[in-house]
């Protein structure tokens, strides 16, 4: 087993995504044959409704989240939720799930956004160059 540590999550909610505020968290790679990896995520209460419905109808979520550092790429998950326990400052959620291929990768959604704001020539290049760098948040997450 291998054991990383989580730097950002986010939910997918239907067409848009929802930034999960983390305190702490980190994500397992089982090694084993059937690809499995464990997600454990310390965060708000007020993140717990989007975790106990999918855990009380036994439903799939999707999460993206970043691994290690800031700069690497997104990695999306399909997951089941195993556990929430709910302590005295934070909620406790863990996920099970297998990596999955992201439905269009970082740097076409990238170019797509920065085409949308305006930007052409030069000023495409140097913006793109900056930001597949610094990898803002390009989809406009959900506040919660």
């Amino acid at each position: 087993m291998k054991t990383f540590k989580l730097i950002s999550m986010q939910l997918a909610d239907e067409d848009a995504l929802v930034d999960i505020e983390m305190e702490d968290g980190l994500i397992i790679n089982k090694e084993d044959d059937k690809g499995t990896w464990l997600v454990e995520v310390f965060t708000n209460h007020k993140y717990i409704p989007y975790f106990q419905d999918a855990c009380d109808n036994d439903k799939e979520v999707i999460v993206q989240v970043v691994i290690t550092k800031r700069e690497n790429d997104p990695a999306a998950f399909l997951t089941k939720v195993c556990c929430i326990k709910k302590l005295q400052n934070n909620a406790s959620i863990l996920l099970t799930g297998k990596l999955t291929k992201p439905k269009s990768d970082y740097p076409e959604k990238l170019l797509e956004y920065l085409l949308d704001k305006g930007y052409k020539g030069d000023e495409l290049l140097s913006e793109f160059k900056d930001k597949i760098i610094t990898r803002p948040k390009i989809l406009q997450p959900k506040k919660v």
